[in-house]
């Protein structure tokens, strides 16, 4: 979970992957700044879809130490580049007050592009307090 957003992309691209993506989102957890441990890439094509998968699943070569062994999935929720768009644009997570790192980012022809403007206004997220640990 020590990776970010843009040592994800750096991966992608130095597996031959650069351009085969067009939305790339890491969920961070906001206070520790650590990653939830999952994804959500949307490739460009059908074929691309099915490289990709098959390249990672099992993929173990991070460049951080870890034992994690990347599971791929399909995403049975938001399939395509704009089911991900209408999912994020009024998100929590594209609000101001959230660094650029912890949101979804967009790209054309693998060069990162603005994400839409959202269309409402946009709360800020929603942070769980946990208690201390002595209250634990």
């Amino acid at each position: 979970n020590n990776y970010t957003r843009d040592m994800l992309l750096e991966l992608m691209n130095g597996e031959g992957f650069a351009g085969a993506y067009d939305l790339v989102y890491l969920p961070m957890d906001f206070q520790t700044e650590v990653g939830l441990g999952y994804a959500f890439i949307n490739l460009v094509s059908a074929d691309t879809a099915i490289q990709v998968f098959e390249y990672f699943q099992g993929f173990a070569s991070w460049t951080v130490q870890s034992d994690k062994i990347c599971e791929m999935s399909w995403s049975d929720i938001h399939q395509g580049l704009q089911a991900h768009i209408d999912r994020y644009v009024n998100s929590p997570v594209m609000h101001d007050s959230v660094p650029d790192q912890f949101k979804p980012a967009l790209f054309w022809k693998g060069i990162r592009v603005a994400f839409p403007s959202p269309t409402k206004n946009i709360r800020p997220p929603r942070l769980r307090k946990f208690p201390a640990k002595s209250q634990r």
